[in-house]
């Protein structure tokens, strides 16, 4: 068993609050991934949940057990950091059961499980190297096979690609996802890259200021975020927004067109509209809500994407996605559609409208 739940955590350094009064449940089992901007308090609240940091405020449970108190060793819990943090001098073999070692646990004990570690890690053909023989995710491996087999209730992952390339971070997202799924135990994962978050998680944990902003599976917070801040932190690029009013059972654009939303009920605390660059269509410039000029055109075999200035009123860039485009539009100016069923409305409190 490895679920773990928070209670009203807080964490002050003097008169410094950085975390909030967090209250969050983990499951047993689920892999989830805390993401946001620099100093939003992620690693932090990682680093509370693994001792590393103490609790100012609030109860830590592991299983329902409180251990708000204990230290790391006491939690069952390994942590994998951002540095490898390998011993040079020793090989993967006696790196990963370096841990194991120094616990009084037998020779016996300790090649099993650094064996069996190496089969989940694919480690075999490298136990007798020493980490300097090794790639940036080979190394990243074996500190994931050091904390395999401690054997613990939960892992914890401290932005662990943050070093790596961009090839062998797609690499180690694939490992990563296989490892949980074949040990199938509670995983906490710090990171600042969404696409690791979307591809990786069971449910993300949006956070802001030391705030829980929005929690959520990847697609229910693609699709139907809370606030404007979710709206644009998740999804890459980042949603479209722009000023909108309601008017009747239409939204208008400053400056720009109008068009239906379809909606009878009152609309008035309306102030912005978002929508995804995949949501849009290109057409005739009369014909569009907005139009502008093609600024940029970016080509990407798959997808194109277009910078479009629309120009009046805040709507400065629009970008639309598709993978139908014609590359060559830049210098020309286009017409914009908005797919009525992907609209996201948001008030002057940046919270979201919901349609029904």
């Amino acid at each position: 068993m490895g679920s773990i739940k928070l209670e009203a955590v807080e964490k002050w350094f003097g008169d410094l609050q950085v975390i909030k009064g967090i209250d969050l449940e983990i499951n047993d089992g689920e892999m989830v991934i805390f993401v946001g901007p620099s100093g939003c308090g992620k690693s932090t609240l990682l680093r509370m949940i693994s001792g590393l940091e103490e609790t100012s405020r609030g109860k830590i449970l592991l299983d329902g057990k409180d251990v708000t108190d204990k230290i790391p060793s006491e939690r069952e819990l390994s942590m994998v950091f951002q540095s490898y943090a390998l011993y040079p001098h020793m090989s993967v073999r006696e790196n990963v059961g370096f841990g194991l070692k120094t616990a009084g646990e037998s020779k016996a004990q300790v090649d099993a499980k650094v064996a069996k570690a190496a089969e989940v890690l694919e480690l075999d053909p490298y136990l007798d190297r020493r980490p300097k023989a090794l790639s940036g995710g080979q190394r990243q491996r074996v500190a994931i096979g050091r904390a395999i087999v401690r054997e613990p209730k939960g892992f914890l992952f401290d932005e662990p690609l943050s070093n790596l390339d961009a090839s062998l971070r797609v690499q180690m997202r694939f490992e990563i996802a296989k490892l949980h799924d074949n040990l199938k135990t509670t995983m906490i994962y710090v990171t600042h890259d969404q696409v690791e978050a979307m591809t990786l998680a069971d449910r993300i944990v949006v956070l802001k200021d030391g705030k829980i902003m929005q929690i959520g599976t990847p697609r229910e917070l693609y699709e139907t975020p809370d606030n404007l801040f979710v709206a644009q932190f998740i999804g890459s690029p980042k949603m479209n927004i722009m000023p909108c009013k309601s008017e009747g059972d239409s939204y208008v654009l400053p400056g720009h067109g109008s068009a239906k939303h379809g909606q009878t009920r009152d609309m008035s605390s309306v102030s912005r509209l978002g929508i995804r660059p995949e949501h849009i269509q290109l057409t005739d410039p009369v014909d569009g809500i907005c139009s502008g000029d093609v600024e940029i055109s970016e080509y990407l075999g798959s997808d194109t994407f277009l910078y479009v200035n629309c120009g009046a009123l805040g709507i400065v860039t629009m970008m639309a996605r598709s993978n139908d485009i014609s590359p060559d539009l830049k210098g020309q100016k286009v017409g914009l559609k908005f797919a009525a069923d992907h609209l996201h409305f948001f008030g002057d409190d940046d919270l979201s409208i919901r349609l029904p």
